[in-house]
């Protein structure tokens, strides 16, 4: 097992390749510092194109890790959810929809519906759901984050009171602000 440990640059995280004459890997380690002792963190990971490069934005992976461990523990053996999330960021590569807010409108439907109704045979339904509850998302320009502001978390994922108690805010906030980005969505829906 001969491996190449290749590194690349970067100035936010610490990126390699590792390679071994068949396969090729690459591996980025992100920096971060937790908030006392909760499951948010502070990253060198811009969350925006413009972010500082002294800035250090709050990440909550970590918290939604931990929710989607939660699902699965309880899930069914058969449970479509990650299917699911799997379809929706697959099928809007290529569209101004993020693979973020296909994740963040999966967890609250995950929030919303008992596991049990998660299984094969819901696959068609939870599929609709998901999209009915981005058209909606997309017409009312909402889309509010999972983690801050949420009361209805598993008690094994720890918030700061600040995170907790905060109003959420709103992922699709272009499209409440620019006219032209909320037609854009409306029109990227309809062709998904």
């Amino acid at each position: 097992h001969n491996w190449h440990l290749k590194l690349l640059p970067s100035r936010r995280c610490c990126q390699f390749q590792v390679t071994n004459g068949r396969e090729s890997f690459r591996i980025e380690i992100q920096f971060g510092v937790r908030r006392g002792d909760s499951d948010i963190f502070v990253s060198s990971q811009p969350r925006e194109a413009y972010t500082q490069s002294t800035t250090w934005p709050e990440t909550y992976s970590v918290a939604e890790m931990k929710f989607f461990q939660h699902i699965t523990r309880q899930a069914p053996p058969d449970s479509v959810h990650l299917r699911c999330l799997q379809f929706f960021t697959r099928l809007v590569l290529g569209f101004g929809f993020s693979t973020y807010s296909m994740k963040t409108l999966v967890m609250h439907l995950l929030n919303a519906f008992p596991v049990s109704q998660w299984r094969r045979g819901y696959l068609l339904q939870r599929l609709l759901d998901i999209s009915d509850y981005l058209r909606l998302c997309v017409l009312t320009k909402c889309l509010k984050h999972f983690i801050v502001g949420n009361q209805r978390l598993p008690q094994d994922i720890r918030l700061p009171p600040d995170v907790q108690t905060a109003r959420p805010y709103n992922l699709f906030h272009r499209l409440a602000e620019e006219p032209a980005a909320h037609n854009q969505a409306i029109n990227e829906y309809r062709v998904l």
